[in-house]
């Protein structure tokens, strides 16, 4: 018996069949599909596995693109026993008793390779106990995780791999999965003998955001219920009653949430309208708190629109409102509306930039105390101490503005905000040139 080898079910137990996804996973790595910047010839990954290299490493990729496949070719190919986890539900204690079983076996020449899935969801403390057995080389570690290595995986553990980024598949590619899904009578749902035209597999593969387990569970749904009307055919009212909703890679916490952000907010800063809305639309179907839109909405109207157009703050402002009285899906239309009027005013993070200047002088300088004249007098001792001596009242000079320095000594005629030529902002620009040509033409 393998030393892996886990107890097997009871003899009058009768296995069910596997998902189509299960039965359809490759074997070797001429049935893989996708990632051939990783797996062509002279790729990487490729040559990794054909050196037989021992190193470590961490698959990071978005669901269903084919991680532990890969995990259980690359042993396949290597002729290592393989041992596969899954981190959300194995715990630390059994999976050290394992690797240190392996480390004995590595003594007797057995290589096993340890897949943990979902490897991020152990925590720094976890994942230090992988470490030395990485170090000695008594198990060749494969973690699959979704979510970005650079914030999940520590940095001790990460220095010890090769991480290699997998990429979802494209439709072309997951359409020659599922026709080969569709003819195999093996593994596959040849013995049903069903039809399929490229369109309706394509519809199935959009839908699936590059997820191929989706796309396999679609396809099977749908064979199933072509099977129960008696059709031999596939059609796209069957797909589209198979598909219900869309697969959207999403994930609240997770990079893609971070990424899906980033696109809204330069698409708006960049003035498309288009994408902005595009990417909103995005965020709301994958259902992102509609709240948080509204503030990083709000966001974008005082770090990109700022005084160009200074009544993006109040419009925001109120679609924030609105959304929170009216709720989803009513209130979307007014983020969407506050959206296009952003991605359509004016630009300046003249205030922005000015502001970040300020903080770095604050930051760079020592704390300096507040001009005598600046301060108020509310005592005799103040008056006596010359607190607010030398301050002139801006209402009682002619035009409003007096030859005052109001910062301190080391930073005087210090220029922070400096005005764009964009919008309201044009008007601002010619106003402080001439309340500074005012001011120097009183010292």
């Amino acid at each position: 018996m393998n030393l892996f080898d886990s107890n097997p079910s009871g003899p009058h137990r009768t296995a069910r069949p596997a998902p189509l996804a299960e039965r359809m996973r490759p074997r070797t790595l001429e049935e893989y599909a996708g990632q051939q910047h990783l797996l062509a010839e002279g790729k990487p990954l490729r040559v990794q596995i054909e050196r037989d290299d021992p190193a470590s490493m961490i698959f990071w990729g978005p669901p269903g693109v084919g991680k532990t496949s890969l995990a259980r070719i690359l042993a396949h190919t290597t002729q290592a026993s393989f041992l596969e986890y899954s981190a959300v539900l194995s715990g630390m204690k059994e999976i050290k008793e394992v690797m240190a079983r392996a480390e004995e076996a590595a003594r007797h020449g057995s290589r096993t390779i340890l897949f943990i899935d979902e490897i991020h969801r152990f925590n720094k403390a976890q994942q230090d106990a992988f470490l030395p057995w990485v170090e000695r080389g008594a198990i060749r570690l494969i973690g699959a995780t979704t979510e970005n290595p650079s914030f999940e995986i520590i940095s001790a553990l990460l220095s010890r791999c090769r991480v290699y980024v997998l990429e979802p598949l494209t439709e072309d590619e997951q359409i020659a999965l599922l026709r080969r899904a569709l003819t195999d009578v093996e593994r596959g749902l040849g013995a049903l003998a069903l039809n399929a035209d490229d369109e309706v597999l394509r519809q199935i593969a959009g839908f699936s955001s590059g997820d191929c387990r989706a796309a396999y569970n679609t396809l099977e749904i749908a064979a199933q219920l072509a099977t129960s009307a008696g059709c031999g055919e596939i059609d796209r009212e069957i797909a589209r009653e198979a598909l219900q909703q869309r697969v959207l890679r999403y994930d609240k916490d997770g990079e893609e949430h971070y990424n899906l952000i980033s696109a809204l907010h330069k698409s708006v800063r960049n003035s498309d309208p288009d994408a902005a809305l595009y990417w909103l639309g995005r965020m709301f179907a994958s259902g992102e708190d509609p709240m948080y839109l509204a503030r990083r909405i709000v966001r974008m109207a005082v770090e990109d629109i700022g005084l160009a157009a200074p009544e993006a703050l109040n419009l925001t402002l109120s679609a924030r409102q609105a959304m929170e009285f009216l709720g989803s899906p009513e209130g979307d239309l007014a983020l969407a509306e506050a959206v296009v009027y952003l991605a359509l005013a004016p630009k300046s993070n003249a205030v922005y930039t000015a502001y970040g200047a300020a903080r770095a002088d604050i930051e760079a300088t020592r704390q300096e105390p507040v001009p005598l004249h600046l301060r108020n007098a509310p005592t005799r001792l103040m008056k006596e101490l010359d607190y607010g001596k030398g301050y002139r009242y801006a209402h009682n000079e002619p035009d409003k503005v007096a030859a005052m320095e109001c910062l301190p000594p080391t930073l005087a005629d210090r220029r922070y905000y400096q005005p764009t030529q964009e919008g309201r902002e044009k008007q601002l620009a010619q106003r402080l040139e001439e309340l500074r040509r005012l001011r120097n033409s009183k010292h």
